[in-house]
């Protein structure tokens, strides 16, 4: 990835805080603590809100409010996507276009919005490219 940053799925985030993921647990550890150290992580506003929602009551051993508060504080630290308008819109047109869920092609429109090079998520076809944006799936192989 080296100088290119990294729009980051609401599934790897929570894989990196889930001890009870395994080898998923492992590898979005290592990539959520890579990004940290270099500064090229992004997410959104919808990302970091279904984060909490997932953490504190979704996953097999859910974090403590207060513990899931303080990670996305501390991930509010990242270059932040908004989720306005404009990107409802835009999610509107990526679903008609790649028939992607409208929540995943939020997701599509904020890594583009972001100038992020790569949108690492488990959810969608890996090594598509879309708007300049390559999908990268990090479960299924290490970033180019």
């Amino acid at each position: 990835m080296q100088d290119d940053k990294a729009f980051v799925d609401t599934n790897i985030v929570i894989y990196a805080y889930d001890n009870t993921a395994g080898r998923k647990h492992k590898v979005a550890s290592r990539i959520v603590s890579d990004l940290w150290d270099s500064g090229l992580g992004v997410l959104s506003t919808q990302v970091l809100q279904e984060f909490f929602v997932s953490v504190t009551k979704k996953i097999p051993s859910p974090l403590n409010v207060k513990t899931a508060r303080e990670i996305v504080s501390d991930l509010l630290s990242w270059d932040v996507v908004v989720v306005d308008g404009q990107c409802v819109l835009n999610g509107v047109d990526l679903h008609v276009k790649y028939k992607y869920s409208f929540w995943d092609s939020l997701i599509i429109d904020a890594a583009v919005r972001s100038g992020a090079r790569w949108l690492l998520s488990e959810d969608f076809s890996d090594g598509q490219i879309i708007q300049g944006v390559t999908i990268t799936n990090p479960f299924q192989n290490s970033l180019k």
